[in-house]
């Protein structure tokens, strides 16, 4: 089994006041989210901006993060697309690397069949040696990967974990059921984490562990360790983090918290737009009340 961590954080991708790929202030937040409860990093995946991010700069953050933590943690590359010729091409690119495994998205507005996502991800898994974990959100994507082929892609040796963002307890325990215990899933969605453990998930791939990791990690242990009441507590206290850092498309305003926390990572590539002065008055006073500025 290949054991990513339990707390994974998809890092958002820092650009310079020209837009351009700030590989320094990746390091540096590489740094900071594995010195703040991260096992493990996700790099050039949806909160990373892959869609405007090109395969050079994929290669290179891959490369920067790698060399930053890769002694101390896990680093997942998002390899995939809708392409699956450019999806394939892409993994053995990472592959190079270094990185410790890579992540597939199922494929976006294609819309293909059961059948088709299979063979998506086999082709992807052929091409490589690597740990592959599949990603499924149905609500980026318009297709849900559903639990029967999640269960035919399980007996792939090297498909060995799946990213499940669906928000249907009742597909993740159909996926349980399915798979094999050394199967990992990793709930995808921060506020269902908790109920996702108790299905038997491994952890989290979370997007607010950028603000509170360290607090996300305890509640994780605390559940481990048998602690449902403490494990509940805190997810009660993160509860309005969990909801308020997605009032807006995500990563808006996560990248907006990390800026007001100051640990800058700029701005955003077009399609997305900074967050509204009312969003950014909204996220202040969350900050303020974790005492996070």
């Amino acid at each position: 089994m290949a054991n990513f961590g339990r707390v994974l954080t998809a890092m958002v991708t820092p650009f310079d006041s020209q837009m351009q790929v700030d590989y320094g202030k990746a390091r540096k937040l590489a740094k900071y989210l594995i010195e703040n409860g991260s096992d493990g990093i996700v790099v050039s995946g949806t909160t990373g901006e892959s869609p405007t991010l090109t395969k050079e700069e994929k290669i290179k953050l891959m490369e920067v993060v790698l060399d930053e933590v890769g002694d101390r943690a896990k680093v997942i590359a998002g390899t995939g697309s809708n392409n699956t010729l450019g999806s394939v091409e892409m993994t053995k690119a990472a592959e190079k690397t270094g990185v410790h495994g890579i992540m597939a998205v199922v494929p976006y507005y294609n819309k293909p069949p059961q059948d088709g996502l299979y063979n998506h991800f086999r082709m992807i898994a052929e091409s490589t040696n690597l740990p592959v974990m599949l990603y499924n959100v149905p609500g980026r994507t318009a297709v849900d990967l559903d639990a029967d082929t999640v269960g035919r892609l399980a007996q792939i040796d090297n498909i060995t974990a799946i990213k499940e963002a669906s928000g249907s307890m009742d597909q993740v325990s159909e996926i349980r059921r399915k798979v094999s215990d050394d199967f990992i899933i990793y709930c995808g969605d921060d506020s269902l984490t908790l109920p996702m453990l108790a299905l038997g998930c491994s952890g989290v791939i979370s997007v607010v562990s950028h603000v509170v990791g360290s607090e996300i990690q305890q509640m994780v242990k605390a559940f481990l360790a048998g602690d449902t009441v403490r494990a509940a507590q805190i997810h009660m206290e993160l509860f309005p983090v969990f909801k308020t850092m997605f009032i807006t498309a995500n990563p808006i305003p996560v990248k907006t918290c990390l800026n007001l926390m100051g640990q800058e990572v700029g701005g955003l590539r077009p399609p997305l737009v900074d967050a509204t002065e009312d969003e950014i008055g909204t996220l202040k006073s969350l900050l303020q009340s974790y005492n996070k500025l």
